[in-house]
């Protein structure tokens, strides 16, 4: 990374570099503490590591993008079709790969 002060530039530090550090990879609904029903959401694609293509959604928070796997859309379905008037979810994530295990948990106004 280049840095520029004015006319001068000038190498970024690596204390720099670790501050501005971030990670490759995808950020998961799960990452977030809180989650509104109301964020916007768009389709993307990509292609696995055989090569193969397939479509993902994502919810976007502050030009950053999240996925939410299908399975937290089919919860969150459920819990709304119980609570119509619900705001804010949470999503616990445990293990990796083909063995992720989603849980969808509704979170009340003012936790």
């Amino acid at each position: 990374m280049i840095l520029t002060d004015g006319n001068e530039t000038k190498m970024a530090t690596i204390r720099e570099e670790a501050v501005a550090y971030k990670p490759k990879g995808r950020n998961n609904i799960a990452d977030l503490d809180k989650v509104s029903i109301n964020l916007e959401m768009e389709q993307r694609e990509d292609t696995d590591k055989d090569n193969n293509p397939y479509t993902f959604q994502v919810a976007l928070i502050e030009d950053e993008e999240y996925r939410v796997p299908g399975v937290v859309l089919r919860d969150l379905k459920v819990l709304l079709e119980d609570d119509p008037n619900l705001m804010y979810f949470k999503v616990l994530k445990t293990g990796s790969g083909k063995e992720t295990k989603y849980a969808v948990i509704p979170v009340l106004e003012g936790t």
